[in-house]
């Protein structure tokens, strides 16, 4: 029996989502990410995962079927995939998220991925009707705000592109969920990436902001060919990045998550009032590492 006949919803594997959307329905309206070039992602380089844009006909049907369907009946929040949702016209996500309304009328919540690249073309207007119609938070990869190394890594945008990003939807009033990660700048960049990433931060001021240590399950060689002179990080060097990196946040509202199962030592707390205790901690593993709780090797992933 093909998958379809009992779930309405055609996936193309693998399907990654963000930790925070473990229980969401998950909806993809685009199939890969549009730029795809990051020498750090292994992501969407299947070659069933080139970007296209699914038919508007089938994920407007898939919705309609969702509502039939006992997972979407009872589904709370959806989450709109494959990397890269935000590469829609505004028109053709407004007729997604009508059709959620319309059809999963318990969904409180729709989020998805989103490159800066792809808000260049959607005007504040725009995105505020996108979150009047139900799309509340944008999970942005910034990764770094020091420019040397997001040319790099070819990222495709620079610390200013990535804050006017930020800034836009800020604006348009979707919450912005913005990932960091520990080691891309290798260990000549490392400092450069610590405190430009902090700075990007402070700048944008998101609701939320994450670390993911930078990780290869499939091999280091294609960020080596981009980047050659990268270098990994010890565990040391990681903490020492990441103290470097907190210690010069200037945040006043943001809920902070470096807990990931990447990460070598879990963090949590809200921001600013808990910055002098994530602090310690990392002062107390840099010092002590042998005590310190680390994720042990086994444990860490992606």
């Amino acid at each position: 029996m093909n998958l379809t006949d009992t779930f309405p919803v055609r996936y193309t594997e693998p399907v990654w989502r963000p930790p925070s959307e473990a229980e969401s329905l998950i909806l993809p309206v685009t199939d890969g990410c549009s730029w795809n070039r990051c020498a750090f992602c292994e992501m969407y380089t299947a070659p069933q995962k080139k970007f296209r844009a699914r038919p508007e006909e089938e994920v407007l049907e898939s919705i309609r079927r969702l509502g039939e369907h006992p997972s979407g009946r009872t589904a709370r929040r959806v989450f709109l995939a494959d990397g890269d949702a935000m590469a829609l016209p505004a028109r053709r996500l407004l007729a997604v998220l009508a059709a959620i309304r319309e059809h999963l009328p318990n969904v409180r919540r729709v989020s998805s991925y989103c490159l800066p690249r792809n808000l260049k073309k959607k005007n504040v207007e725009e995105l505020r009707s996108l979150a009047d119609a139900g799309l509340k938070l944008a999970y942005v990869g910034a990764e770094s705000g020091d420019d040397t190394v997001l040319e790099r890594v070819a990222k495709g945008e620079t610390f200013e592109s990535t804050r006017e990003g930020l800034e836009k939807l800020g604006q348009a009033g979707i919450t912005r969920s913005v990932m960091i990660l520990n080691g891309l700048g290798g260990a000549r960049h490392s400092e450069a990436h610590a405190l430009r990433s902090a700075e990007l931060a402070n700048a944008a001021q998101p609701e939320f902001l994450a670390t993911l240590v930078v990780s290869f399950p499939k091999g280091d060689t294609r960020l080596r060919t981009a980047f050659p002179d990268w270098e990994p990080l010890d565990v040391p060097g990681l903490l020492r990045e990441m103290e470097q990196f907190i210690t010069r946040l200037a945040l006043r509202c943001t809920v902070f998550r470096s807990d990931h199962a990447s990460n070598w030592l879990s963090l949590r707390g809200n921001l600013p009032q808990d910055k002098e205790n994530m602090l310690a901690q990392l002062r107390e593993a840099i010092a002590a590492p042998q005590t310190a709780p680390l994720r042990p090797a086994w444990a860490r992933g992606l």
